[in-house]
């Protein structure tokens, strides 16, 4: 069952693709009936133009074979199988020319000839006025912008509907169309009120789509906008009614369309379109400028001159101002396509205001937006980052540097189109790379202090949990005892002397007792030098105070992060220990070296004195193996040839 449902899936694309090949090749098949029919019953070229004919077959021909490749890289969007239908349509009404040219001159039964012109006229509109809407409208996912523009796209095939199914009488070929209706009139003019709204509509759903879309389909939607500057400028004769064929050429220039559409579904990252589109723009507005001026110049100075030599002046005057205006003009156009990257200033501008608010994400935005980048990535060396945007295939990368040290990279993609940054681009990024290594480093030093700030928040919180339960578990009782036995004293002291006296020993012992409780609560409280100085600093700093004995701390330049019951039992331990030094040998010369291996840290002390005998467990070395042992940890301490040796090894964390 499994392998069965595989092989549909799989065989589908493949039906697609051969339906896909038929359409083309039928339109093809009608194409050739169109040119061979033309040629053997000698069309001549006015009849050609004036039925259509040519420019039926050149849209056809131009919008079949882009369909051909759409349907077959993307069957699942419908663009590619509209454009088909786009091409077949006014083939199908181009192959039926010949036969009416034909059998009106050489009477054709009436049948025949109604059927043919059914045909003829039935056949082109759907090309133009549906399929062509229903591209703009689903171009380039295949599907409408949202579920609200699903109706325009229903009224754009029931308004091709209503025009084509009735029509009216068609007095010049001889006979009507088998669809003539007593109402056409009506529906004719319902039809021609609609098909420049839905029109008008589809063009709108596109500008709905550049602006809400990504960065893809905006490029998509650049390539058809190239088509139909292009489409324009092809046609400019007919806005000023020049004798140039004017609807022969809007209908000649229809093959941009297609074309632009194919690139924009498949390959629309093969070249950056906004270089066509800045020079379009460009080129457009002074031509359109020049002859603006030049027609005023020539007005202005006819009068004033009288007609001597104005024509000659204003072309003088046009040419000196062309290269100057034409130079700005590029300027303001590049910097709307390719944003400020002649302009290093205002790229650090833009990205200083990011800066401000410590928003790594929203500078890397900045950057992108302000250089139309395809990508923009900042990474720490430390691990983590940013992007904007998708990453591209290929990116360039930018060191930041702080104080001479790496501290991560920028990572910029080119254009879309571009393989590679400009000379440009480069200085402006280069320029922005200083600022944003400092904001980098900032950003690191704001994360240490917070780090820091937490660990002493713990350690606070560690050493309340901890006298909490010693004056809860140790010296609660004590007290509580003592109090009773200050009652039991009040009581015997009139009738049993003797008694009082001995309460009064033992109330003397707890007291005693609590004395001591308080005073080893008081000496594992957390010293503060590790809080401001840390592990290392604070060792520095208690050996500073030991008076004769030089104190040597050799430590790595980072320890790992030790929890603080560790921290502070190696301050115990290695104070302790040097508080023996002074005590009790005669050394001058004392050292801490501290050493991490395999999740331990291995704390050796050793002095210069002499030591043959073997120490005695007094309390300050009962103290030093027990903060060891209380953490998981074991310690070993007696003399050497060379002096006194005290060796700790701790776990680097203790779990609660």
């Amino acid at each position: 069952m499994d392998g069965s449902s595989e092989r549909d899936h799989e065989g589908m694309p493949k039906r697609l693709t051969v339906l896909a090949y038929a359409l083309f090749g039928f339109a093809l098949a009608l194409a050739g009936v169109a040119v061979l029919g033309a040629l053997l019953i000698g069309v001549d070229r006015e009849t050609a133009w004036s039925t259509f004919l040519i420019t039926n077959t050149a849209i056809g021909l131009s919008a079949a074979p882009c369909g051909l490749l759409i349907a077959r890289a993307k069957p699942d969007n419908p663009i590619g199988w509209l454009f088909l239908i786009a091409g077949i349509a006014p083939l199908v009404t181009a192959a039926m020319t010949p036969l009416l040219i034909y059998g009106g001159e050489h009477d054709w039964p009436q049948l025949a000839l109604r059927l043919i012109v059914t045909i003829y006229l039935f056949s082109w509109s759907w090309g133009v006025f549906c399929c062509l809407p229903l591209i703009l409208q689903l171009f380039p996912t295949g599907k409408p912008v949202s579920r609200h523009w699903r109706v325009l796209v229903w009224l754009t095939v029931a308004t091709a509907a209503l025009g084509n199914l009735f029509v009216g009488p068609t007095s010049e070929y001889g006979v009507s169309s088998f669809l003539l209706a007593p109402w056409w009139a009506v529906t004719e003019r319902v039809a021609a009120v609609l098909a420049p709204l839905i029109i008008l509509a589809s063009v709108a759903s596109l500008m709905v789509r550049f602006i809400r879309g990504s960065e893809t389909v905006r490029q998509q939607v650049l390539w058809l906008a190239v088509a139909v500057i292009l489409v324009i400028l092809i046609n400019f004769p007919i806005w000023f009614d020049l004798p140039s064929g004017q609807t022969i050429l809007l209908l000649l220039s229809f093959p941009l369309i297609p074309a632009a559409v194919t690139i924009a579904v498949l390959r629309h990252g093969l070249y950056d379109v906004r270089i066509v589109v800045s020079r379009l723009v460009v080129y457009t507005l002074l031509t359109v400028g020049v002859i603006a001026i030049y027609v005023g110049l020539v007005a202005v100075l006819d009068r004033v001159l009288r007609g001597f030599g104005a024509p000659v002046i204003a072309a003088l005057a046009i040419a000196l101002a062309f290269n100057p205006v034409r130079v700005r003009l590029q300027r303001l156009v590049d910097r709307a396509v390719y944003g400020t990257r002649r302009d290093p200033v205002a790229a650090v501008s833009a990205v200083g205001q990011r800066l401000v608010g410590d928003d790594l994400g929203g500078v890397a935005d900045a950057l992108r937006e302000t250089l139309r980048l395809s990508y923009v990535g900042i990474e720490r060396k430390t691990g983590g980052g940013v992007e904007s945007s998708e990453r591209s295939a290929t990116t360039q990368s930018w060191p930041l540097i702080y104080d001479r040290e790496p501290i991560g990279n920028l990572i910029v993609g080119p254009r879309h189109g571009e393989r590679r940054l400009s000379g440009s681009d480069r200085r402006v990024i280069d320029v922005v790379a200083a600022p944003l290594a400092i904001v980098l480093q900032a950003q690191a030093l704001t994360e240490d202090l917070k780090a820091s700030r937490e660990r002493v928040i713990e350690a606070a919180e560690e050493e309340r949990s901890r006298l909490r339960r010693e004056l809860h578990d140790s010296l609660g009782p004590l007290l509580t005892g003592a109090a009773f036995k200050a009652d039991g004293i009040a009581l015997a002291a009139q009738h049993r002397p003797e008694r009082a006296e001995s309460l009064a020993i033992e109330l003397a012992d707890q007291l005693r007792q609590s004395v001591e409780g308080v005073r080893q609560l008081a000496y594992g409280l957390r010293p503060a030098a590790l809080d401001e100085l840390g592990l290392v600093g604070a060792l520095a700093e208690q050996g500073r105070r030991l008076g004769p004995v030089k104190v040597v701390i050799d430590a790595p330049e980072s320890l790992p992060t030790l929890s603080s019951s560790v921290e502070v039992a190696a301050y115990r331990i290695a104070t302790e220990a040097l508080t023996n030094v002074i005590r009790h040998s005669d050394a001058k010369l004392a050292s801490v070296r501290l050493e991490t291996n395999d999740g331990t840290l291995e704390m050796i002390i050793t002095d210069d004195g002499t030591s043959t005998l073997p120490w005695s467990p007094g309390l300050g070395l009962t103290s030093i193996k027990s903060r060891a042992s209380e953490i998981g940890g074991a310690c070993e301490a007696g003399p050497t040839a060379d002096g006194g040796r005290v060796v700790a090894t701790l776990p680097l964390r203790v779990s609660r």
